[in-house]
């Protein structure tokens, strides 16, 4: 299995991509996955892309973004075109994003359609640059729960369409992940880890706090220290050396975090604690 660390992670740190690139190859990680905001904001630096990353051993799985599904029709064309020349650059096929604002169970029959209507026409244009859009598995959208994600899959009914397997945020919506992961396997293309002390602290993971430089961070957990089995989870996956991972984490101490994490998820996998250097940005 191929594990990436998040630049989300870092949004609230002053700290440079090369600096996460040296830290992320000495913590035996494959990958970066690129925040969005982040992906625009590094194209007013030419010289870093995925030629400059693979200097590291390392690639960018996916970009993470949120395309504006339920606004101006030639606005979302532009932001897509956008994201997949962003992608290119950095050699990625995957663009990763929400499947609208409202939760399934209180969304209209005909706001549903428009939002199926407009996945299927992005997924043309990510298509035509050979790239997938994945929506994630995310409360608050028509992916909240297994029923309405596996429904949306028909709807959309493209080949470029996929899914980004958010873990927890499928245990939140009340499915067992190792039994939808069995159902949705064909059209998984991405792993979101990331877990949580308990589900009265899923607040934390709502997106005005988890963007808020003060925000509250208690009651997110290392990976496999909450309350989602992420040891059976791993186990299920790990089969295929070809999946991509990200550990996603919003937290505090984000480097040891991160650092104790990926030692366990691969003691987990492989059976063995991995041989590592240390980094440090002092």
């Amino acid at each position: 299995m191929n594990i990436s660390l998040c630049t989300i992670t870092f949004r609230h740190h002053l700290i440079s991509l090369g600096e996460i690139a040296a830290w992320a190859q000495s913590n035996d990680f494959q990958g970066i996955e690129l925040w969005g905001a982040h992906a625009r904001n590094l194209a007013q630096q030419p010289d870093r892309n995925a030629d400059w990353l693979d200097t590291f051993g390392l690639n960018v799985p996916m970009i993470s973004d949120y395309l504006p599904l339920d606004g101006d029709t030639e606005t979302l064309r532009h932001k897509t075109v956008e994201l997949c020349r962003l992608a290119r650059r950095w050699r990625t096929r995957k663009i990763r994003t929400f499947a609208g604002n409202c939760g399934s169970l209180s969304v209209s029959h005909e706001e549903r359609q428009r939002i199926v209507e407009r996945l299927r026409e992005i997924c043309a244009i990510t298509a035509s640059y050979g790239i997938q859009l994945l929506a994630e598995t995310h409360p608050k959208t028509l992916a909240d729960t297994a029923a309405s994600t596996l429904r949306l899959i028909e709807e959309v009914d493209q080949p470029a369409f996929a899914i980004n397997f958010d873990t927890l945020h499928v245990w939140e919506g009340g499915d067992d992940p190792i039994a939808v992961h069995r159902q949705m396997m064909p059209h998984i293309r991405h792993y979101h880890l990331k877990n949580i002390r308990d589900r009265s602290d899923l607040s934390v993971f709502e997106p005005a706090n988890v963007y808020a430089a003060a925000g509250r961070r208690d009651g997110m957990t290392p990976l496999l220290e909450g309350t989602v089995d992420y040891t059976g989870f791993l186990l299920e996956i790990a089969g295929d050396g070809q999946h991509d991972a990200s550990l996603e984490w919003f937290g505090n101490d984000c480097l040891d975090v991160l650092r104790r994490d990926r030692r366990q998820v691969r003691g987990v996998i492989e059976g063995r604690e991995p041989i590592r250097r240390t980094v440090n940005f002092s």
